[in-house]
């Protein structure tokens, strides 16, 4: 069986339902595997225009499908009223409309990460750094140098990969930072694998396009999520020996006022 991730969908809820369209298609099993959960790894608020149409398609895959969610950093600044950048002023006026409307139940104990099958599932990173804010796992940030930064606290590889090993994981997916990273731990040190998508027949959606990736799950691995959201959203789906990065494109059009 295998497991579908996505992250970052900042309330655009075309690029979700694009994705969501996708993988109920039975196309999507037949050229990838069959599915047994959906990870969503956080931030589906912010920044985006359509943040309760949003989280009406979560609610309706979580029907469909074993749903499992992690809190990501603009969730968590929108929750506890900490300010952040990104959102104009439709964005903000249809997010503050969401104030105490049920849909935000999806929050209502989300956990800070979820471990299955030896792969750690993060919105940012690995590290336990106590209860300040910019130090919590959902607003870490993968960087080349590690300290505290008004961003989020930067962790580096090696960090991760320790932080990996004294817990007994092989894996981690994040995202948070909008941007694919595929690092792996070799018998030669720590590299980065470049990512090379390879365009695929779209049999959803025959006017769009799809891009896929596979990395072997077969060494220590820290794999980093582009966002589910803009023109060509991203999410990505894992078995018991492959990691697939996924692009699609074929958009559908935002209807809802929030």
């Amino acid at each position: 069986m295998g497991t579908v991730i996505f992250s970052d969908v900042h309330a655009d809820a075309d690029a979700l339902g694009l994705v969501a369209a996708y993988i109920r298609d039975p196309s999507f099993p037949e050229r990838f595997g069959p599915i047994d959960t959906l990870v969503n790894l956080g931030d589906l608020l912010h920044r985006g225009n359509c943040p309760g149409t949003t989280l009406e398609i979560v609610h309706d895959l979580a029907g469909e499908f074993r749903l499992v969610s992690v809190i990501g950093n603009h969730d968590h600044a929108f929750l506890n009223g900490v300010p952040v950048s990104g959102s104009d002023e439709t964005s903000t006026f249809r997010h503050e409309q969401l104030r105490g409307s049920p849909l935000l139940d999806i929050f209502s104990g989300m956990p800070m990460e979820w471990v299955d099958r030896g792969m750690l599932f993060v919105h940012g990173g690995p590290l336990d750094l106590g209860t300040q804010t910019l130090r919590l796992k959902c607003w870490q940030r993968l960087s080349h140098t590690a300290g505290d930064s008004f961003t989020g606290y930067h962790y580096t590889a090696p960090m991760a990969f320790d932080a990996l090993e004294k817990r007994g994981l092989s894996y981690m997916v994040c995202g948070h930072q909008h941007t694919h990273i595929c690092c792996r731990k070799t018998m030669d040190g720590i590299k980065e694998q470049m990512i090379r998508f390879v365009r695929e027949k779209n049999t959803v959606f025959p006017e769009g396009e799809i891009e896929v990736a596979r990395i072997p799950l077969d060494m220590p691995t820290l794999f980093r999520l582009g966002g589910c959201h803009g023109e060509m959203p991203e999410f990505a789906y894992a078995d018991e020996t492959s990691f697939t990065y996924i692009r699609v494109a074929g958009r559908t059009r935002c209807m809802s006022t929030l």
